[in-house]
């Protein structure tokens, strides 16, 4: 496989030094694009065509596709700070279906609550709990 790979002009890939958990996020992100609706059957006929559906792709991921770690919004609402809102709107929702059909509920709604900040990869540790010192200042 590397020879081909090699033969192609491909570069294989590497982790990062001292990053042991690049795999995991690249093989979600990849699983989201082979399972993407429009995912092509057939290979790019173009460099252009494949960086067309490329560009389309990211498009769709960042402001359409709904993430379940960022409690259903899109990382662009997140990055504009447009979850906020959206999951004040869905826990007032949710209470309020629980408050018309209390039976229907066994306990607390979801949490709706907007996450923290995320940080991949800062680094050693140590460096992470500074940086997040520095932000909540």
């Amino acid at each position: 496989m590397l020879a081909t790979l090699q033969r192609l002009g491909v570069m294989p890939p590497f982790s990062r030094p001292s990053v042991s958990d690049d795999n995991p996020y690249s093989e979600s992100l990849f699983k989201t694009l082979k399972y993407h609706p429009d995912f092509p059957d057939k290979p790019f006929n173009t460099l252009e065509e494949a960086r067309s559906w490329g560009a389309g792709f990211q498009q769709w991921y960042n402001e359409v596709h709904r993430h379940s770690s960022l409690k259903f919004v899109t990382p662009g609402q997140r990055h504009r700070g447009e979850d906020i809102a959206l999951l004040k709107q869905r826990h007032l929702l949710y209470e309020t279906a629980k408050a018309k059909h209390p039976g229907r509920w066994s306990g607390k709604t979801r949490n709706w609550t907007p996450g923290k900040t995320v940080y991949l990869n800062l680094g050693k540790s140590g460096k992470k709990e500074e940086k997040l010192k520095q932000k909540a200042a």
